[in-house]
């Protein structure tokens, strides 16, 4: 817990008993709840917390040669896309990660990838500052957008993907047609780095200001929407997607690096030194909690039922569930940074430095 001393105990492995599962015992410290092939939930009785530490259900480490750096998974979640330090950008198959296609034509590293609502269609962003969407049947790039003027650092599909959204190392947010593979505009330009974007409908109690010109008719969703940007220099910002007017700006501590939507009032925003910022759009002054596991970058953040899913610079990646006594942790990484985590239903997927992409059952929260 922060500020308070840290709680230093063992755990001891008996050997394996009926069943393969293991015997553990702990230290007076900690107590062990419950044993499973695949979890271990702990509690720490003085501090009345516990954890349920998740081993993973299978591991795909052939997908790529290096580290995986973003991975995303399709609607009905059997397809999964991801991009790697080796250049490389793939779609395989959740089931057993057999490559399915493999997406040539960035020049450079891919730093970002993501499914188009459909599962058909999957949009990238690389360090050649261009966005390219691609065909998942034949692994074609019917579109490439250009405009940005260096590497492409996240996107966002608005509502069912006519329109699309991106930000980048020059300080800009555009918004882009698909069907004429035009900037409809830079939404914003805030001089910092934006290291990550999330585009979602706000409360209508919200005021996106209106636009000063009528929007264009190739301009498709973008009413209501809010564009969260997570800024280099500090800041969370949120821009109104259809009018371009800043509608909040919150002060962090350190850098802003992933930001996504819990509700249509509720946002989250992770930062460099580990802290995870809760704000409410109705008044952003105060943060409604802020949730700090360790002192490594939150990577990135996304939100599964009742709450979220973060992952960290140190390898830790945990859910908070508002109905949940207990943190669940998705262990294996060893101090290798987890760069993304993907979820469907009953699978939560990571994608780590050390080249593993982690299947996780989530079935039985």
């Amino acid at each position: 817990l922060t500020g308070k001393p840290t709680v230093y105990g063992t755990l001891k492995c008996g050997g394996i008993g009926p069943g393969g599962i293991p015997e553990i015992t702990s230290s007076e410290e900690f107590s062990v709840l419950e044993v499973t092939k695949k979890s271990l939930l702990i509690s720490c009785p003085a501090e009345n917390i516990s954890s349920k530490f998740l081993a993973p259900y299978t591991s795909f480490s052939r997908v790529h040669q290096k580290s995986v750096t973003c991975l995303d998974l399709s609607c009905g979640g059997g397809l999964g896309v991801s991009t790697s330090a080796d250049g490389s950008m793939k779609i395989w198959q959740t089931n057993n990660g057999e490559t399915r296609r493999v997406l040539e034509g960035h020049v450079y590293d891919v730093n970002c990838c993501m499914f188009f609502p459909s599962g058909m269609v999957v949009l990238s962003g690389g360090m050649d500052a261009q966005v390219k969407i691609w065909s998942v049947e034949d692994a074609s790039c019917p579109v490439t957008f250009k405009g940005h003027k260096a590497g492409i650092l996240d996107l966002a599909v608005v509502d069912r993907g006519r329109n699309v959204a991106s930000c980048s190392r020059d300080g800009t947010a555009r918004l882009w047609d698909c069907g004429k593979s035009t900037c409809l505009a830079v939404v914003a330009d805030c001089g910092a780095v934006i290291n990550g974007i999330s585009v979602g409908v706000a409360e209508n109690t919200i005021d996106l200001g209106t636009p000063e010109t009528p929007p264009s008719d190739r301009e498709v969703g973008t009413e209501g929407k809010l564009l969260l940007l997570a800024r280099e220099d500090k800041k969370l910002e949120g821009v109104s997607l259809q009018s371009r007017q800043s509608v909040f700006t919150f002060d962090g501590a350190d850098a802003f690096n992933c930001c996504t939507f819990l509700s249509g009032v509720n946002i989250l925003g992770g930062s460099q030194d580990g802290n995870i910022y809760q704000l409410d759009l109705r008044n952003t002054k105060v943060p409604v909690q802020v949730v700090s596991k360790s002192g490594a970058p939150v990577l990135s953040l996304a939100r599964f039922r009742e709450g979220f899913i973060a992952s960290q610079g140190d390898g830790t990646c945990f859910i908070l569930q508002q109905d949940l006594d207990h943190v669940l942790e998705l262990t294996e990484p060893d101090c290798d940074p987890v760069y993304k985590v993907a979820v469907s239903e009953k699978f939560a997927y990571t994608c780590c430095r050390d080249g593993i992409i982690r299947k996780y059952q989530l079935a039985d929260l």
